[in-house]
């Protein structure tokens, strides 16, 4: 996997341009939002619900036998565009946390409301894993 930036673009801040990919397996998962595996929130604020939904991302992507790094796209849906500017920095450091420094390809779209209430944010992933058999 290589990360694509364009020569004289100013660089981007937590997201690549775009990713290239040989062949390998592909790993699509759903939108996943901030509750646990019981289907609730116990974060209220959309920091403690990124950490949740983040985390719920790679944990369904550990069951094809993937990590962080093999995230290649991810799309984030947030209502609440104010509080995601407020909380950059600490999204930032969930993010590194979480992810360490790997940034794919990313798209931020601010939405009315999502499905599952009260989420306040909902990230989908595209992931390229190695050839080889599936995880068992």
């Amino acid at each position: 996997m290589r990360a694509l930036f364009p020569a004289g673009w100013a660089p981007p801040i937590g997201y690549a341009n775009g990713i290239e990919v040989d062949a390998g397996r592909m790993v699509f998962i759903a939108g996943q939002v901030g509750w646990d595996a019981q289907q609730r929130f116990a974060s209220a604020d959309l920091a403690g619900q990124f950490d949740q939904a983040l985390a719920n991302v790679l944990s369904v992507l550990a069951v094809a036998g993937g990590v962080p790094q093999h995230i290649c796209r991810m799309t984030a849906y947030c209502c609440d565009k104010p509080a995601y500017l407020a909380a950059r920095g600490e999204l930032g450091a969930i993010w590194k946390r979480q992810m360490g420094r790997h940034y794919p390809a990313m798209s931020m779209i601010f939405v009315a409301d999502l499905l599952d209430h009260p989420g306040k944010i909902e990230l989908e992933a595209t992931a390229m894993l190695p050839p080889g058999p599936p995880a068992a």
